[in-house]
This record gives structure tokens, sequence and C-alpha cells, in this order.
């Protein structure tokens, strides 16, 4: 037996016994309490990274340029961040619509209630609006096609039922309009767990986009209208409040048959957002690696010269206020239409009475206005005030229900589906040289999944002015600020007491503080400990909203669970390299998150890193995130794009092998 598997079994025996702390020792817990860095510099340098990483629109000279460019965008949204994985197998399934129930009737109009299936076994509960001379058409008329509308909504518990939504549906049906209202997850009858939308993350952590049905349930409800045979294909509008403003920007920035687009309180560039925090959306407003390709500038932008109107509010309560969200928006995009000569397809609205976050009657009227000039060439005839509705016109939520199948697909049974099969991994060889080979090649395929950095340390011990030194107790206690490749700040206390035995790199999700009395044990077996704060724990964990954060470093390519397991890789090679004896170094972590990113770096380094210990660790992301039905809030490094689609623990595990994994009560 070597001297470090003597050393090793030692460090966990007297983690595994329970050690006293007298009180004539050091207070422990309150020296890993004394501050390292300060409680915005996490948030600080999150915001400076993302700035550099967010793509700007490009200068460009020619309209021809420029649709080559969107064409482009376009092309890489779809094909690498809406259809990725089992996405792409439903990227082109056939629309069906079936008709449920009696038609409801109001004056000049009928509403039918339908579903439509946006991706195999998920069906969309909807209403469509006819004018009634158009309800029993069933042959194209030429010449006598009417625009169509799809009207979709945000965060709204009453989901197709809102009011304002209805009567934004019965004026435009009543000015002889075809008009879908179709349900968003998460909302009125689709208000269940399996919609909820921290949840469609599930489907990246097994290698399928989760913003694929989002996209699919407007695209298909898109391809619903303009098969009626009386909808105009050269008058085709999308409106929405607020995430019905992001459904309204995302779908008409993607599909070229939107001619007419308002989304209402709904989005900001990505830049506006990550210094007005208020902006920052939730799963489906920063899907996956979109950043890496385009910004919400770019979606505008890509409207043009199509006709499009920016509805904000001037004291919105919620998000996206006009006075920070909508002048960048004109800002960049002006010039786009300007290279077209369309500056006045290009119009805005700051609803000011009552001026929160709504889509009342002002911001309707708005949107009735832009609809007269944009689709009846401005018509005199055409009348912008909103028509009252009589009573009874507005129903009520379980009268507009429409059903759906009892095992109608969500997100949480999408994902169960697919993690059936997964992780699809092969065996390791036998041959120990050809293990080796093997192992090497499936580092390099997890290094890409979580998106690895080798980072350089340069450490900065924090003077006694900032952060006294303390010798109590024989123990030396040293305070460290670790820049890593002068990109992040990671706060490190090194403890010792007389001479080092070995290292061992302490992380924890609760952080550095909950877990002073592992770190007694280990600082009485003779260890050397650094007690490390990654991003997102302990002193660096950004305070408000940290997982809205997580979802931003997602969307502009990187991976949360990645940037964790860097550092850490990389505080454990500078660990190595500081030790005189060039003994390897010990991870321990305390928790299912801090486990799973010490698995990843052990796994990716190793040379410096000899042995893991863990207490608390998940043994498997399958069960822990799919089975138990976790959402991204909860733990967003736990859904890192496709990992579950490669990775288990327990392949994790077998990338670390020979070197120890020990689990720790």
């Amino acid at each position: 037996m070597s001297r470090f598997q003597i050393l090793g079994g030692l460090v966990l025996v007297l983690i595994a016994s329970r050690v006293s702390v007298t009180a004539a020792e050091i207070d422990l817990k309150a020296e890993l309490s004394r501050p390292i860095i300060t409680p915005q510099t996490s948030l600080e340098e999150t915001q400076a990274y993302l700035e550099r990483r967010i793509p700007q629109l490009p200068e460009v000279k020619t309209t021809k340029d420029w649709d080559a460019l969107a064409a482009k965008w376009r092309q890489e949204v779809l094909d690498k961040v809406v259809f990725r994985g089992e996405a792409a197998k439903w990227r082109d399934h056939p629309l069906s619509v079936e008709y449920v129930g009696e038609p409801l009737r109001g004056p000049g109009y009928v509403v039918k209630k339908l579903r439509y299936e946006c991706l195999p076994g998920m069906w969309i509960p909807a209403l469509l609006y006819l004018p009634e001379k158009l309800a029993d058409r069933q042959v194209r008329k030429r010449g006598d096609e009417v625009p169509v509308v799809l009207n979709v909504n945000g965060h709204d518990a009453n989901g197709k039922a809102a009011d304002y939504k209805q009567i934004r549906c019965i004026n435009l049906v009543k000015r002889g309009m075809i008009v879908l209202n179709p349900e968003w997850f998460g909302m009125g009858q689709f208000k269940q767990d399996g919609f909820n939308h921290t949840k469609m993350n599930q489907l990246d952590l097994c290698g399928s986009s989760g913003i694929a049905p989002f996209y699919l349930a407007m695209s298909k409800g898109i391809d619903l209208l303009l098969t009626l045979p009386s909808a105009d294909p050269y008058r085709v509008a999308v409106s929405g409040l607020s995430g019905g403003g992001w459904q309204t920007i995302f779908i008409s920035g993607l599909d070229p048959r939107v001619t007419f687009a308002n989304p209402v309180a709904g989005y900001s560039s990505y830049l506006t957002r990550v210094r007005s925090n208020t902006d920052l959306g939730d799963s489906e407003q920063t899907p996956c690696d979109l950043g890496k390709y385009v910004d919400y500038m770019h979606l505008t932008a890509m409207r043009a010269p199509r006709a499009t109107l920016l509805t904000f509010n001037a004291h919105d309560n919620c998000c996206f206020a006009a006075g920070h969200a909508l002048p960048p928006l004109l800002a960049g995009c002006r010039p786009i239409y300007s290279l077209f000569g369309e500056t006045d397809r290009l119009i805005t609205h700051v609803n000011h009475v009552p001026g929160d976050h709504n889509f009342g009657q002002d911001n309707r009227e708005a949107f009735y206005r832009a609809v007269g000039a944009f689709f009846y060439d401005g018509a005199k005839d055409f009348n912008a005030k909103e028509i009252e509705c009589e009573s009874g016109e507005v129903k009520k939520l379980d009268e507009l229900l429409v059903t759906v199948p009892d095992d109608n697909a969500t997100f949480t049974s999408l994902a169960k589906s697919l993690a059936e099969k997964l992780p699809r991994a092969d065996e390791a060889p036998a041959n120990k040289s050809a293990k080796q080979e093997w192992q090497n090649k499936r580092r390099k395929l997890l290094a890409q999944i979580v998106v690895a950095k080798q980072y350089d340390v340069d450490a900065e011990e924090v003077s006694p002015s900032e952060a006294t030194d303390a010798k109590t107790g024989g123990t030396k206690i040293q305070r460290w600020r670790l820049r890593l490749s002068g990109t992040w700040t990671v706060p490190v206390v090194e403890l010792s007491r007389g001479e080092s035995q070995g290292t061992t790199v302490v992380v924890a999700d609760a952080g550095r503080v909950a877990v002073a009395e592992d770190i007694e044990k280990l600082l009485v077996a003779g260890q050397r400990v650094l007690a490390v704060d990654p991003i997102f724990f302990g002193e660096s964990k950004i305070v408000t909203r940290d997982w809205l954060w997580g979802l931003m470093l997602d969307t502009v390519g990187d991976r949360p669970l990645g940037v964790q397991a860097s550092q850490l890789a990389a505080i454990a090679r500078h660990a190595h390299d500081t030790d005189r004896s060039g003994r390897t170094v010990t991870l321990h972590s305390v928790g299912p998150r801090s486990g799973l990113f010490t698995l990843v770096a052990a796994a990716l380094e190793p040379q410096a890193i000899g042995q893991v210990t863990q207490r608390d660790a998940i043994t498997s992301l399958k069960q822990f995130v799919i089975e138990q039905n976790r959402g991204v809030s909860e733990a967003p490094d736990l859904f890192c794009f496709g990992l579950l689609e490669h990775f288990d623990v327990p392949q994790l595990h077998v990338l670390v092998a020979p070197r120890k994994i020990e689990t720790i009560k």
C-alpha cells in the first residue's frame, strides 16, 4: 500500500469520527465568516462577462447583406437552439386539428373550440374567432381573404380567458379578422406542474431543446390559421402581453410569415437586462445558447422591413419599462429599417395611463390603429376606437375550457420518456491501455458538454487590514482572492495546523461557513484545507435570483456547471503546484450541487486531483432531477444541456477511476 493510500485512509477515518472543538481552540466558523470579496463581486463579474459575450448588431451597408445575415441567424437559431436532439424530429410533425364541443356565439361572430397538436402527443387548447359570414366557408374565394391574428399571452393565471385578451380577440373579429387564442403553457387550463416553465429545462438536460414546444405551439398556430380558406397569407399578425410579448418577438423574428408584430412589454435586449435586473427573463426568455447567435436586438431588427409596433409601459411595475427597454431597441433597429427605406414600418407606443404592466384599452387601440394602417392601407372608414363588449361576450374560464387527452404530453412527461433511454454510453474496455484511451475521448466529450475552461490562477493574499490572520490554537489561516484568467474572483480560506499531510479542497452547497465541522476534522487529520466558494455558492452567491444569472450564462454558450467545475479544477491545480511535496489534491464536497461539479472537475483533471470524498451527493441525475421532478430554479447547474444524454453520475465515476471516490455519512 502506498503512502498516499495510507494517508487517504487516515483522512477518511478521522473525518468519519466525531471531533469536538474545545473552547481554547479557534472559533472556526467565525474565522470562515470573515469576508474576502464584496457582496457584489460575483454579480459584477457575471455582468461584465456577459456583456463581452452578448452579440451586437454588425454594421451593414446594403439590404442584400442584411437579408443574408438575417437568413443565416434564422437558420442558426432554428437548427442549433430550437430543434436540437429529439426536438429535430418534431419539426415536421404534421398539423392535426380537432374541433371540440359546440361553438360559442357573439354578435356577428362565432367562437370555435379546438385543439391542435404542436408536437407528437402534445395538444394545445385554443379558441378560433371567426366572422359569422366566414364561419362555415369551405372554399377559398380569391380577393375575399381577411387578415389572421395569433393572440398570445403571458403569465396570467386566467390564460386564454384573460378579459383583456378576450376583448382584443372580440374587437378584431368584429372588424372582420380571424383570430386564434391559444392557451399558454402553465396558464389557464394548462396551470399544472408539468407545464411549469422551470421544468422545460429537464428537456435540455436530456439533450433535447426545451424551447421547442414554445416555438412549435406558435408556429403550428400560424399553420392552422393559414389553412383556413379565408386566410390572407400576406396579412398575418401576432400580438401579446409580457410573456406574450416575448412569444410575439420570438416567433415574429424567426418566422417570415408574420407580416405584422406587436409585442407588448415583453422583452428587452440582453445587454439591457444585464444592467436592468428587473428584465431578467425565465427559462423560455433565456433559452440555452440563443445568445451565442442572436440577441433580442437581432430578433427585432430581423423583422425589417415588415411592420412592427413596439409597445411598452411608462411605469411598468413588472419588467421592461419603456424608459430603459425601448430606446436601445430603436437605436439598433431603426438603421436597418432605414436601409429598406421603411422607417415608418417600425413604430412605437408608450402607455402612460395606467402605465403599469398592461394590455389595456390604450395599448389595444394603438394595436388597432396599426392594424388599420398596415392591413387596411390606412382606410378612413377603419375605426380604431375600441368596440365595447356586450353583456356575456367576455366569458368565464370554465366556459372556455377545451378538452385535451388525459395523457396529453407535458415538459415533464417528455423528459421522463427521453430519460428512459439515457445515458447513451458504451462500456469502458477491460484492457488498461484501451481504457485510458477511451477515458481520454470521454473526457473530451464531457469538456465539450460542460464548456470547460482552462483558467490560470493569480493568487492575491488578503491583507490583515481586510481580514485579520489568525494563529490561535496552532491553526494558521490565510485568506486569498484567486483571480481566474482575469474573469472570476474566487474567495478561498487556507487553513493548516503544523506540518501538512496533504491538501483537501472543500466545497459545499451551503458555503464554506456551513462546513466548519468538516474542516475541523480535516485539520485534525493533518490536512491543509482550502475552503472554496465557487460561483453561486457561499460568499460567491449572487444574492437575488441567482438561477436567472445561471440561465444567462447558458444562453451565451457557457454552462454554470462548467464554470464551477473549471474553477475548482484550476484551484486544485494551483493547490497541487503550491504543495512542496507534489502530492495530489483531495476534493471534499458537501451537498448535491457541489457533489456534481466536484465529480466533473475530478473527471476533467486527472493529474492534480487524486481523490474525492463526498457527503450528501446525488447518485443519479436521472433520479434526482427527472424522477423527483425538479425545476431549474432549484439548481441551475444540474440542468447542463445534453449532460444526461451521455453522462449520469456512474459514468462520471468511471472517468474518475482508478482514483478513489468515497461517500461519507
